[in-house]
């Protein structure tokens, strides 16, 4: 499904969140804090649009995900970007990798993060438990996901629009537009935030906390492993 979508899937984000992702982008930035020489995970990081900001202080980001569509022209796009004395220092490397069974060392990255694939992966709690294993101890994950507006009205309405609008919207931009359907579905079923905080401290995390954006429409979630 998400080889189908990956030549338009940033255009999609852009438009189906009104340009929000953007601001979300940058909030999951400032809270990994990558530091120069640092080596950050990002998964399911399709096409790697978040994958570059955490290169900009001089660390390191492998974008791993399970689509290899998403992951070529991700691949693609990073080559076209590149300038006549190759890549800018901080380079992106893109990794196929099931977030279950992830192909790295133990403790061998200083930051793991995960934007909107979490809700996506067959057993989340299971792959919160493998972002453990290949954590530092004292490292940081960072999870940003859908969440749940406060209020029962207001989250109705926004599960109202889930369901009509947004893949309608989708399916004027993009061929296989019915795929939000799905997206659409695994938001309403994905479990409120104080839930996924309790599920991280069970897989390990600990320090945990998180925040809420564009009035829970999304939610950052930070935790540590312990030392």
């Amino acid at each position: 499904m998400f080889d189908q979508i990956a030549e338009r899937y940033d255009l999609l984000n852009d438009v189906l969140s009104l340009g929000q992702d953007r601001w979300w982008r940058r909030v999951v930035a400032h809270t990994v804090a990558a530091r120069p020489g640092e080596r950050v995970l990002d998964l399911a990081a399709g096409t790697g649009t978040s994958s570059a900001t955490f290169t900009t202080a001089g660390a390191y980001c492998v974008a791993c995900d399970f689509s290899l569509g998403m992951l070529q022209v991700g691949a693609r796009r990073a080559a076209s970007r590149r300038g006549p004395d190759g890549p800018a220092p901080g380079p992106v490397r893109f990794t196929a990798g099931d977030a279950l069974a992830l192909p790295f060392r133990d403790r061998a990255f200083d930051a793991v993060t995960i934007s909107f694939g979490l809700r996506n992966v067959a057993d989340p709690d299971a792959a919160m438990a493998e972002m453990l294993r290949v954590t530092r101890p004292g490292g940081r994950l960072v999870v940003c996901e859908f969440g749940h507006l406060p209020s029962a009205r207001l989250d109705g309405w926004y599960g109202r629009y889930l369901g009509a609008a947004l893949p309608a919207v989708a399916r004027r931009l993009s061929p296989s537009g019915d795929a939000y359907e799905y997206l659409a579905e695994s938001i309403r079923e994905w479990p409120r935030q104080a839930e996924l905080a309790r599920r991280m401290g069970a897989a390990g995390w600990s320090a945990i906390r998180w925040r809420d954006l564009t009035l829970g429409v999304v939610t950052v979630h930070a935790a540590l492993r312990p030392e």
